[in-house]
């Protein structure tokens, strides 16, 4: 078992990311569309030599345009978001842009209006474009599981092994039993004639706590489902982020018969036909 699982580390990849994986940019490109004609509006406050006039002549016209000004500071408050405004009162952002004065307050204190008109910024929409690709980079994070999964999938129809995704482990009353009232979601499910196997996958290519709380999870659930006749727990995970969490990952190794990486997946698929 050591030496396999000594082949186990040795045969973890770096990364998981090919270039599609930076930028989701048909998300982006959806996002800034969303609220393109209020940014147009927007734009005419570039180079406007009184500020407060042409707020005042947008607001008389379409006040709804100032509702996306959020975003030009890289924010999606959502009626969320709090700040200090000028009296030290902890207001919603949102409500700034409720009046003119609440607009020019924000233009004033986070800098916009220095940047308007003295035209550091040329459109509105290309510039919510460019902040729309550097907020997209918060999603990486899931954008890599993603990729592992899709990766997985590729295997799959590759060798022509029948799959579902996001498959609850309610669908299973035996199952439900022997997990609690946790309800489980696995990334894959196949089913054979002889047996159900229930999958997760993952990939880290960095470390941190969550390793190890991943690996004590599925310490803990895999034995449980293989306590059910006809069911197995597998678990696909790859990347060397792992070697920072070596010794709960051996020990996770050592409990859940069934574990591969991207390298050896193949002997899970051969043991399927």
């Amino acid at each position: 078992m050591t030496k396999n699982f000594s082949m186990f580390m040795s045969q973890l990849q770096e990364t998981n990311q090919s270039l599609d994986f930076f930028c989701d940019f048909d998300k982006i490109s959806q996002n800034v569309e969303d609220i393109k004609l209020s940014l147009c509006i927007l734009n005419s406050l570039i180079g406007a030599a009184d500020m407060r006039k042409s707020v005042e002549t947008i607001w008389n016209r379409d006040k709804s345009a100032f509702n996306v000004m959020d975003i030009l500071i890289a924010v999606r408050s959502e009626g969320k978001k709090k700040i200090l405004n000028n009296l030290g009162q902890c207001v919603v952002l949102d409500s700034m842009f409720k009046s003119v004065d609440g607009v020019m307050e924000f233009l004033n204190n986070t800098g916009l209006t220095e940047i308007f008109q003295s035209k550091k910024i040329n459109d509105l929409v290309d510039y919510v474009f460019g902040i729309e690709t550097g907020l997209d980079t918060n999603a990486r994070k899931n954008r890599s599981g993603h990729a592992m999964e899709a990766m997985v999938a590729r295997i799959l129809d590759k060798k022509g092994i029948t799959y579902r995704q996001e498959v609850y482990s309610s669908e299973w009353p035996q199952i439900t039993n022997v997990l609690g009232d946790d309800e489980k979601r696995f990334d894959f499910v196949i089913k054979t004639v002889k047996k159900t196997y229930l999958i997760e996958v993952n990939f880290y290519s960095g470390g941190g706590s969550k390793l190890n709380e991943v690996a004590r999870s599925y310490s803990d659930i895999a034995p449980k489902i293989n306590s059910v006749q006809g069911f197995e727990f597998v678990w696909i995970t790859d990347g060397v982020g792992w070697k920072s969490a070596k010794n709960k990952l051996q020990e996770a190794y050592n409990i859940i018969p069934s574990v591969y990486n991207l390298t050896n997946i193949n002997e899970f698929i051969d043991g399927l036909k």
